[in-house]
Order: structure tokens, then C-alpha cells, then sequence
């Protein structure tokens, strides 16, 4: 999940500065400008002396992780339901989209931080600041593990109480000491359910240390996603009967295949050349199917080298051929996705799509896709390497767990949910 060094990895897009000088600045700026910060909390508090505000208010932190909204779903409506408040969330803009999917959260109490310059994220983090007092924000919920940047935004906000995860005596970054409700970070369980830890300490009525000692069940991680209307469902199709021969999709079923081909965390990538034999298997048992490779816009390169390699008028290079906000309709008319371990998974999951994910570096049993998921992990003894307490930071540079990920066990998983699941064609 997100780090401290990936918010600077968004930050910075395009600067040209290496992950490991963003980490290093967010070491050497952060950990001062983190201590001052709780100096002026403290003495805020000191000097307000007044009973915190009733829970009317409360705004979500995550920034930098698409696939984290759909997770933290079951958490922000379980405030709603439960303290029946206004629910309010920041995010960074490139990512604003991905909170369409469920619709929790209305779209005119949503901020967004640009983060395509150092001037425009700090510009917007002042207009932040501005925004969480003319909205009278009375609670924050920091959903970041660990992250210095979102620790400062939700001890600058205004807020009386802040909720988030604290490292105790455990690894972790410092962040200062501006949470009201510290919570520990459970690092075995999923973290859908870290999450609503964080609601339940909100709603405690007696402190704790740490927040929060409840027994959060299997039963509270489900996800209300938004159905697309017909009209998106129609304008998707037009866009993909446009690249098949012949124009018609009345016969074919949609497979998608999303190779993830991010620099972010290259180690989590399945080789290209199993993703083009899985593909040819599909197709050759399947005369219905048809594959579209997909992806942002930045990976259509590699899609479309990936369908050269697969020679098949049923394989689409698809890749950044719609936006974000067309993806419910694309995953509606779908049968099937198979994915690396990314956001797009936890898009396709959530929309009901039976999804087959692949894990490597990171496990299943932290972040594994709540919905419709059927998840494949070689379970090797380095695996996962990458962590909230190494800041996704790995020494590997040979991804062996996802090498051990045979065609033929993906292509099985393929064939149960092919021959389980009957839609009617796209």
C-alpha cells in the first residue's frame, strides 16, 4: 500500500528526481517540518480549550492509491451510516476519478491536489487548508500508512479529532504526534479491515491504547459500486465494435487482459510472453472470445506489442482507449479480467467482474480485491518483500515469485470461470 516516497513519486511526476532522492527529501523535510507541525497542534489545542465539535463533518485522506478507495469503501460508509455525518475526501486530481466507482463519497465534497509541479502542490495544500475550515471539517481519517505528507495535512486541517495509524514500538515512519485516535496498523489482516479499524476508533466511547480493539468480520467488507448507465454502455461498445472486423460484437464475449506495465513496482509484472501464451490459449479454446489488451494511455505501446505477438484479429490492443470514469461500462459488458496485482483489479472486482489476479511481491491477504477475485500467489518464502514497514522498497531484482506463476494454472482458473459464467455477449 502507499508509502511516504510514493506521494513524492506522484508529487514529482515528471521532474526527472529518482524514487530514492524522493525518499530522501521526505526524510530530510519531513521529519522538521513534522515536528514543527506538532508543536503548532499542540499549542492549537492548548490555546482553543474548548470540547471537540459533534462528529457532523469528517474527511477522508488517501492521495496517491486508486485501488485504496474502493478499499476503504466498506469503512467511509460504515462513518456515514454510523456517526451520520457529511463525508468529505482528499485526494490527488490524477486519482479523483477512482472515487466515482462506488459513489460514497459526492463529488462537490471532494478536494483534489495537483501534483505535475512542486508549485501547484503547494499551492493546493494551502488552498486545503483554507477548504477544511470554510467546510467546518470537525473530523480527519488519515487512510495513509505511514506517510509523512498526508500526517501533515491531517494535523494542519482544523480538525478536533484525527484519526490514523501510529507506529507505537513498531518500524515505522515518524510522523509527529498529532492523532487524537492513534490506531495500530495490522499488518495480518486485511487491510479493508485496517480501515474500518479506523472507524471504530472513531466511534469509540472509551480510549484505548492503542485504538482499536474490536473483532471486525468478513461480513462488513462489501462494496456498493455504481452500475454504468445504457448510454456508457453503448458509447463503450461503439468505441471497441470499431477496432473488431466487421463491427459486431453480437457473438463475442469480452476477456480483458490488463499486463500493468507501471515502472512503480516493476517487480509485481507477469513477463509479456506468458501473458501472449495465455492469450493464444484463450482464443484457440474459445472461438467466442474476444481479448482486449488494456491499460492507461502510457502502456499502449506495450499493448499493442503484446497483441502483435498474440497475430489474432480477436486481440485488441486497448490501452488507453477510454478514461477512468468508462471503465464500470467496459467491466460491465466483460466476462472476465486477469490482472497483475493493481488498481484496475480492484475496479474490475468491485463492478461484480469475476477477476483473476496474480500476486507476487505484495499478498493476497492484505490487499486482495473485495468482490468477485480469484487471487494466485506462489507464496515463496521472500514473497511478499514490499510492506508499509519498507515503504514498498524492495532489494529484488529478480521477481522469481511471479516467474513461478505457470500459464497453465492461469489459464485453469480461466477455463472454471468461462465455463461457470454465462452473459450474454458484448
Amino acid at each position: 500500500m502507499t508509502g511516504a516516497y510514493e506521494n513524492w513519486t506522484a508529487a514529482m511526476s515528471g521532474t526527472g528526481i529518482s524514487v530514492d532522492a524522493m525518499r530522501r527529501i521526505d526524510r530530510l523535510a519531513g521529519v522538521p517540518l513534522c515536528f514543527l507541525a506538532t508543536l503548532i497542534v499542540r499549542l492549537r489545542d492548548l490555546v482553543r480549550r474548548r470540547p471537540p465539535r459533534p462528529i457532523r463533518r469528517i474527511l477522508f485522506i488517501e492521495l496517491s492509491e486508486m485501488g485504496s478507495t474502493i478499499l476503504a469503501d466498506p469503512a467511509l460508509r460504515k462513518a456515514r451510516e454510523r456517526a451520520g455525518a457529511a463525508l468529505y475526501f482528499a485526494i490527488f486530481a490524477q486519482n479523483a476519478e477512482s472515487l466515482a466507482f462506488t459513489g460514497t463519497i459526492e463529488g462537490r465534497n471532494v478536494f483534489t491536489i495537483r501534483s505535475d509541479s512542486l508549485w501547484r502542490l503547494a499551492t493546493d495544500t494551502l488552498s486545503f487548508l483554507l477548504w477544511t475550515r470554510r467546510n467546518g471539517i470537525d473530523t480527519v481519517v488519515d487512510l495513509e500508512l505511514f506517510s509523512r505528507f498526508s500526517g501533515l495535512l491531517t494535523g494542519l486541517c482544523g480538525a478536533d479529532r484525527r484519526v490514523g495509524f501510529y507506529r507505537f514500538h513498531n518500524e515505522g515512519l515518524y510522523r509527529g504526534e498529532m492523532l487524537t485516535h492513534r490506531v495500530a496498523y495490522n499488518p495480518h489482516i486485511h487491510i479493508a479491515k485496517n480501515f474500518i479499524a479506523l472507524i471504530d476508533a472513531l466511534l469509540s466511547t472509551t480510549p484505548t491504547v492503542p485504538y482499536s480493539k474490536t473483532l471486525i468480520g468478513d461480513d462488513e467488507l462489501t462494496i456498493a459500486a455504481q452500475p454504468p448507465t445504457a448510454a456508457a454502455r453503448e458509447a463503450v461498445g461503439a468505441q471497441i465494435a470499431a477496432l473488431v472486423p466487421g463491427g459486431d460484437l453480437s457473438r463475442l464475449r469480452l476477456v480483458l487482459v490488463n499486463p500493468n506495465a507501471s515502472n512503480l513496482l516493476p517487480q509485481r509484472r507477469w513477463m509479456p510472453e506468458r501473458y501472449a501464451e495465455l492469450i493464444r490459449r484463450i482464443l484457440a479454446a474459445h472461438d467466442d472470445a474476444l481479448v482486449l489488451i488494456t491499460g492507461a494511455p502510457g502502456e499502449r505501446a506495450e499493448a499493442e506489442q503484446l497483441a502483435a505477438q498474440c497475430a489474432s484479429e480477436r486481440c485488441i490492443a486497448f490501452a488507453g482507449h477510454t478514461k477512468l470514469s468508462d471503465l464500470p461500462a467496459l467491466y460491465a459488458m466483460a466476462n472476465l479480467m486477469i490482472s497483475n496485482d493493481s488498481g484496475p483489479a480492484h475496479f474490475a472486482a468491485a463492478c461484480g467482474l469475476p477477476t483473476i489476479v496474480l500476486f507476487g511481491p505484495e499478498t493476497p491477504n492484505l490487499y486482495r480485491p473485495l468482490g468477485t477475485a480469484t487471487a494466485i500467489y506462489a507464496g515463496l518464502a521472500c514473497s511478499p518483500c514490499v510492506s508499509a514497514s519498507n515503504h514498498r522498497k524492495s532489494a529484488c531484482t529478480d521477481n522469481v515469485c511471479m516467474q513461478a506463476i505457470g500459464v497453465e494454472q492461469v489459464f485453469q482458473a480461466v477455463e472454471s470461470v468461462l465455463a461457470a459464467r454465462v452473459r450474454e455477449p458484448a
